[in-house]
């Protein structure tokens, strides 16, 4: 431990530090799209700089009695500990600190279609994966059951397929994150426009499929496949059957096959 300078250790120490306290900044992402920050600020595209005073009425956080509620001060530590991550900005005034939404925090403003990256956070937050992350070790020592069956007694997606609330919000975040993605893709992809039998694996709500069928009308049939729990409550799509099944037993056939991997499209 004492090798080295005397600097590099301080900075060593300081960021064993900063890594011990990164909870707080997925914990403050989550505060802000519960209480409707990004919404607030971005206003329609209008986007001027609000201090946390000025942003906090917009929040409509009321007491019982109908007074506006909520404290700036702590409003304004969540706006600074996310400015430093690129998701607001902030701007020094003569009359104190100002926020506005980056290129970044507009992905957690709700677009025409009720949809932002809003719920894919939330989803990520829920207290029962929140319960497994303690758990993480067990991974290593017990690698026979998974650090959620642990925390919950069960497999997520069993747990999706009981309750509405997971499901809903589970889909709303695969939404959220596939529409404006497959938007980009139909931009300048046209290579759906020779299929006529298309699968989507792990398409969750089939959202890619509708918007595909939408753009290539040759596309005459879509298979929407997902877990059985997780098919179960998607949405009737004309053109499109939901299929449940498991993707590493088998997928159904059809001209293509494509799926979302970390970003990427995969056609075959």
């Amino acid at each position: 431990m004492e090798n080295g300078s005397s600097e590099s250790r301080n900075k060593a120490r300081l960021a064993i530090m900063e890594l011990a306290n990164m909870i707080s900044v997925p914990m403050s992402l989550n505060a802000a799209v519960r209480l409707g920050i990004a919404d607030a600020i971005w206003n329609d595209g209008d986007n001027s700089p609000l201090s946390a005073a000025e942003i906090l009425p917009r929040l409509h956080l009321t007491y019982q009695n109908g007074t506006i509620g909520g404290d700036p001060e702590n409003l304004q530590r969540i706006l600074r500990m996310l400015t430093s991550y690129g998701v607001f900005s902030e701007h020094l005034t003569n009359a104190g600190r100002k926020y506005s939404i980056t290129d970044v925090g507009k992905t957690l403003v709700t677009d025409s279609d009720g949809l932002s990256y809003a719920a894919y956070v939330l989803q990520h937050h829920q207290e029962a994966l929140m319960r497994a992350w303690p758990l993480v070790h067990t991974a290593v020592v017990e690698p026979e059951t998974e650090p959620y069956v642990k925390a919950n007694g069960e497999a997520a997606y069993a747990q999706y397929g009981k309750c509405e609330e997971m499901n809903g919000l589970m889909q709303k975040a695969m939404s959220g994150v596939s529409v404006p993605f497959m938007k980009a893709i139909l931009d300048g992809y046209d290579g759906f426009k020779y299929v006529e039998h298309l699968v989507d694996v792990g398409g969750s709500a089939g959202d890619c499929l509708r918007m595909i069928i939408k753009q290539f009308p040759n596309v005459r049939q879509g298979i929407n496949f997902d877990l059985p729990e997780v098919v179960a409550k998607a949405p009737k799509i004309p053109g499109v059957t939901h299929m449940g099944g498991d993707m590493f037993q088998s997928v159904p056939s059809g001209d293509a096959i494509f799926m979302k991997v970390c970003g990427n499209i995969v056609v075959t």
